[in-house]
C-alpha cells in the first residue's frame, strides 16, 4: 500500500479544517433561507430543502445538532465533501458552512428524486441498463476519491442520490466516514452486509487495520449484487451467516456446483465481475475500474430462480 497519497490527503484536510473553522458563517437558517420540506433524516441530523430568500436558489441544507456533534467532526465531513465535489458523480457543494444557535450546517445541490434505495424493488432490483449506469458512475467517483488518497467507506444505496429516476445522473453524498488511506480502522463484528470480512474478525483487543481502496471495492460488489437481484448476498460477513458461509465455500472450492442458489440469476460475466470485487483476499480486489470491462456484457441470466432471502429495504 502506497501511503504517500494518504499522508498528503491528511495534510490537505488539516489545512482546510483550520481555515474553515475560522470562516464559519454565523446565522439562523430562516433569516436567509426559506424552508421548503425535509428531504431526509437520520440519527445524526437532517437534510432540508431550502431556497435563498433573495435569489430563490434551491439547495439542500444538512443540519447537525450542536448538542450531539463535535465541531471537529462537522468540519471534517464538510471539508472532505468540498474537496471532492468537483467530480460529476459526487454531490456539488456551495462552499458555505454555517453555525446557528442550535446547529452546524452546510449547503449542497438538491437531489429531488430521492436516493437509490427508493427505486430498488425487493426480489427484483432495478433494470439492468440502470444498474450499469450506476456502476459506471460509481466506479468513476470512487476511482477519483482513491486518486485523492482517500477511502470512501460508506458505499450503500442510501448514500447515492438520484437526479433522475433512470440513473442517468447519480451522485455520492455523506462523507462522514471517509478517511485517508492507511488510517488504522478498528475491527468490528460484521454489522452490515457491506462490511468487508477482514473488518469482521475483531474483538475489543484486536489492533486496527490500515484501510485502503479494497474496502470500497467490496462494498461496491455488494451494492451491484443488490441492484441486480433485490437481495443482500448476506446479512453479515461472518461464518455464522449461512449465506456468507456458502459464498466462502464456493470461493474456496471454485466449483460450479457450489455456486450459491441466489447467485444463479446472474450471468457468468456478472459473476466473474463480482468475484473480482468480492475476493476474500483484499489484495486481489482491485482495481475497481475493471468493472468497466463488463458494461457491454449481459449481467442477468435468462432464467431467475425464486428463493426467500434477505431483501433490500
Amino acid at each position: 500500500m502506497d501511503l504517500t497519497l494518504g499522508m498528503e490527503a491528511q495534510a490537505l484536510l488539516e489545512d482546510m479544517l483550520e481555515i474553515t473553522a475560522q470562516s464559519l458563517v454565523p446565522m439562523e437558517v430562516t433569516e436567509h433561507y426559506q424552508i421548503i420540506k425535509e428531504l431526509g433524516k437520520g440519527k445524526y441530523g437532517q437534510v432540508i430543502l431550502v431556497t435563498h430568500r433573495k435569489r430563490g436558489t434551491p439547495m439542500a441544507l444538512k443540519l447537525l445538532p450542536k448538542a450531539s456533534t463535535k465541531l471537529q467532526n462537522f468540519l471534517y465531513e464538510y471539508c472532505v465533501a468540498l474537496s471532492l465535489s468537483v467530480h460529476p458523480a459526487i454531490i456539488g457543494m456551495f462552499g458555505i458552512a454555517i453555525e446557528s444557535s442550535q446547529h452546524y450546517g452546510f449547503l449542497y445541490e438538491a437531489a429531488l428524486h430521492k436516493d437509490l434505495i427508493s427505486i430498488i424493488k425487493p426480489k427484483a432490483g432495478i433494470p439492468e441498463p440502470a444498474a450499469k449506469l450506476c456502476a459506471k458512475q460509481l466506479v468513476s467517483a470512487l476511482d477519483f476519491i482513491h486518486s485523492r488518497g482517500l477511502v470512501y467507506r460508506d458505499v450503500k444505496p442510501e448514500n447515492i442520490l438520484l437526479f433522475d429516476r433512470h440513473c442517468h445522473c447519480i451522485k455520492l453524498t455523506d462523507f462522514g466516514l471517509t478517511r485517508p488511506q492507511g488510517t488504522l480502522l478498528r475491527l468490528v463484528a460484521g454489522i452490515i452486509p457491506y462490511t468487508a470480512p477482514e473488518l469482521s474478525r475483531g474483538t475489543g483487543d484486536t489492533p486496527g487495520l490500515p484501510i485502503d481502496a479494497s474496502l470500497d471495492a467490496w462494498a461496491l460488489g455488494v451494492l451491484i449484487f443488490c441492484l441486480l437481484t433485490g437481495y443482500f448476498p448476506w446479512e453479515k460477513t461472518v461464518p455464522e451467516d449461512s449465506f456468507f458461509d456458502d459464498f466462502v465455500i464456493w470461493q474456496e472450492s471454485g466449483l460450479d456446483e457450489d455456486l450459491p442458489f441466489h447467485w444463479r440469476p446472474l450471468s457468468k460475466d456478472a459473476i466473474a465481475m463480482l468475484q473480482h470485487l468480492l475476493a476474500l483476499d483484499p489484495a486481489k480486489r482491485g482495481p475497481i475500474r475493471r468493472v468497466l470491462n463488463y458494461l457491454d456484457r449481459p449481467w442477468r441470466a435468462e432464467a431467475s430462480p425464486k428463493d426467500p432471502l434477505v431483501t433490500v429495504q
